[in-house]
């Protein structure tokens, strides 16, 4: 099998800028897989259609959902909640023949390979508390004496589970489940939204949006689960950082006003599996 497994996440369509760089996204090779981590937007109608478009580009695309996807804007005539606007995203991209956490895993055979490709939806559970907290509810008002509170507070709704760390305890249990299951032979491409190890999250300028970011449950899943890469976004920090030998690889595009700031022109084309050691 020939071409590249690539990445990109924090699609943001709704920016104009954004969407015309993704609407000029095209594989290299006609056999080029393209994983999209979440944040694609907020609106169902406009992840749909970018989804759509993409999967008529490349050979196969692999999708994890954000935390954008699974609000229920104001705005959006879609008013699902929750795990039933989840379902739904699952069944739309079924029909564009997207895969998603809910499928089985796809074997990627090309540059790199062999290797499982395991997108996850996984959440969050207030785990990577704010600095010198140690509960959810301190560390939650901490982030509202500074502000910086993260929007899925008012929109992304955990019905009908009670709250969201419930939903992501649960969404933890079942992959975790599907994940020991695999062939213990083969290395994998573990794809989250979220970071699935803190780490990442050191360098944020504001580290009480941390406890957004992920679940102290999955520190150790890039070992346990022989990851030859871990593929996250959300943060908005395009990079690649290394955690016990196994590279985790933010593949964001962010806002305008983010990637604007670069030295470089943002890349929405990452390659996934190194072809040599380091890079």
């Amino acid at each position: 099998m020939a071409g590249t497994l690539y990445a990109v996440s924090d699609l943001h369509v709704a920016y104009a800028e954004n969407r015309s760089l993704v609407e000029n996204l095209r594989p290299e090779s006609p056999d080029d897989w393209l994983i999209v981590a979440g944040d694609v937007a907020e609106m169902f109608g406009h992840v749909e259609a970018t989804l759509r478009m993409l999967r008529s580009r490349f050979a196969e695309v692999i999708w994890a959902p954000g935390n954008h996807e699974l609000w229920t804007h104001p705005k959006d005539p879609v008013r699902l909640r929750g795990a039933e606007r989840y379902d739904a995203l699952v069944a739309m991209c079924r029909d564009l023949g997207v895969r998603t956490p809910e499928d089985e895993y796809a074997v990627w055979r090309g540059e790199g390979g062999p290797a499982i490709v395991a997108p996850l939806f996984l959440l969050y559970d207030y785990t990577f508390r704010a600095p010198g907290t140690s509960t959810k509810q301190e560390s939650l008002a901490y982030a509202y004496r500074t502000g910086v509170v993260c929007t899925d507070e008012e929109l992304l709704h955990p019905d009908p589970y009670p709250d969201r760390e419930s939903w992501c305890r649960a969404r933890v249990a079942v992959t975790e489940g599907r994940l020991t299951a695999l062939d213990p032979g083969m290395p994998t491409v573990l794809v989250s939204h979220w970071p699935l190890h803190r780490h990442p999250t050191e360098v944020l300028w504001y580290p009480e949006f941390a406890q957004w970011c992920g679940t102290e449950l999955t520190g150790d899943w890039h070992l346990r689960f022989r990851a030859a890469a871990a593929v996250y976004g959300h943060l908005h920090i395009p990079r690649v950082t290394w955690q016990d030998g196994v590279p985790f690889r933010e593949v964001s595009l962010g806002y305008p006003r983010e990637w604007r700031k670069r030295a470089k022109p943002p890349a929405l084309l990452n390659r996934v599996l190194a072809t040599r050691p380091g890079s």
